[in-house]
């Protein structure tokens, strides 16, 4: 289903003030819950170093927290269509504080990988959707522009909170950061999500339904089928950075600091790709937009293979963040376009679970083949391929809607 585009005042009286609250809460919440899971960058050595672990056994904790989040996201988002988001957003707020002071006390990494991978996990799945499911409804001419701003929240909370982990690490020692990062999700995430507020576009008519494509049918169709295959085999050229990046600069001999700093150059090319991104595709086209800024972040990773300083992965990081931000900004406005308010929460969850196979399978394996062969090139190379054949089937999912005007 598909909304055809309002000209003039009138679309701008289609979007109700509130929408705007609805995009800025979803925003900060958004920044909140992604912080803390891409904040896992700064207690990685802390990880290896206190338990003696493995890079891939350090791994497997993000990609544990990872693989619950977009598997459970789907779940999120039909009890937030059942029960609206305010509810169930708080709920994984307080899912996500729970596992971070799990973590903080933890003497294992077998403690560790249950409290971060699996209450952080729960806890992102049960914010995630529900708030960016929430957003799309309240806008018409200016779906895309709203999503990019929510979105911009993850690119955000990508640059600010693993650089504030980092100092209180230096301050409190892990644990005490870790500790401060419960607090403040309880303080900033808990408020936020109770401003969450289904817009009246998703609200039932009088025969109990809700106006768009129904969940089954949906996910029965061409367009979602070939979106999930780009998902999966996107999401690896997605993850893997966030997980081993910074480990890839330090064994380059790049302080710590400048190390952690590039997941934050990561989140400032989010951001710029989210806003900038998201409101060219209304004007060119969301379709099309998406295939480009698919293979964008597969050539990205060029500059990693050959980066020989920092320099060069700090040009990576901001590439490949742009390209990251501007898919993640598109999809869910793309999920409104295609299939209507009725189930878009749900259809936004399921989608993104396909993105749990790379969460959880490349920064594992990433860390495998670092292992075995002492380097990264191998996995450079492969998130390329994956790169590739992901934005082939975007455009598989496309075809045939990308003349179609913009919502």
């Amino acid at each position: 289903m598909s909304t055809n585009p309002v000209l003039g005042a009138s679309a701008v009286a289609d979007e109700p003030r509130y929408g705007w609250v609805v995009v800025w809460a979803t925003f900060v919440a958004l920044g909140v819950i992604f912080g803390v899971a891409y904040s896992f960058a700064a207690f990685f050595e802390p990880f290896v170093r206190e338990f003696s672990a493995r890079r891939a056994d350090v791994s497997l904790v993000f990609g544990l927290s990872g693989l619950l989040y977009f598997t459970l996201g789907a779940f999120g988002g039909m009890l937030s269509d059942r029960f609206g988001p305010r509810c169930v957003a708080g709920a994984g707020m307080l899912c996500i504080a729970a596992g971070l002071a799990g973590a903080a006390a933890a003497r294992s990494m077998v403690e560790v990988t249950l409290a971060y991978g699996v209450g952080v996990g729960i806890g992102i799945a049960l914010v995630y959707t529900p708030a960016i499911g929430t957003v799309q409804p309240w806008f018409t001419r200016r779906r895309g522009l709203a999503a990019g701003i929510a979105s911009a929240g993850i690119g955000a909370g990508t640059l600010v909170v693993p650089l504030l982990a980092t100092a209180a690490i230096g301050q409190w020692q892990w644990r005490g950061a870790m500790l401060a990062l419960a607090l403040g999700t309880l303080a900033v995430g808990f408020t936020v999500a109770l401003l969450l507020q289904r817009a009246p576009a998703a609200a039932r008519r009088s025969d109990g339904t809700v106006p768009g494509t129904p969940l089954a049918q949906a996910l029965a169709s061409r367009a979602f089928l070939w979106l999930y295959a780009m998902c999966a085999l996107g999401s690896f050229g997605m993850f893997v950075p966030f997980a081993h990046l910074s480990a890839a600069a330090r064994d380059l001999g790049i302080t710590d600091a400048r190390a952690v700093g590039l997941v934050g150059l990561i989140g400032i090319g989010s951001l710029s790709g989210r806003f900038a991104i998201g409101a060219l595709a209304d004007r060119v086209g969301r379709p099309r937009t998406l295939i480009l800024a698919q293979a964008s972040l597969g050539a990205s990773f060029v500059l990693w293979a050959f980066a020989d300083g920092y320099l060069a992965l700090a040009l990576f990081a901001l590439w490949m963040g742009t390209s990251y931000g501007g898919i993640v900004s598109l999809m869910p406005a793309l999920c409104m376009d295609l299939f209507g308010a009725r189930a878009v929460s749900s259809i936004i969850g399921t989608l993104y679970s396909g993105a749990a196979i790379g969460n959880l399978a490349g920064p594992w394996l990433a860390g495998r083949i670092f292992d075995a062969v002492h380097g990264y090139g191998p996995v450079v190379w492969g998130c390329i391929a994956c790169s590739a054949l992901a934005t082939l089937c975007t455009w598989r999912a496309v075809v045939g809607t990308a003349r179609t005007p913009p919502a």
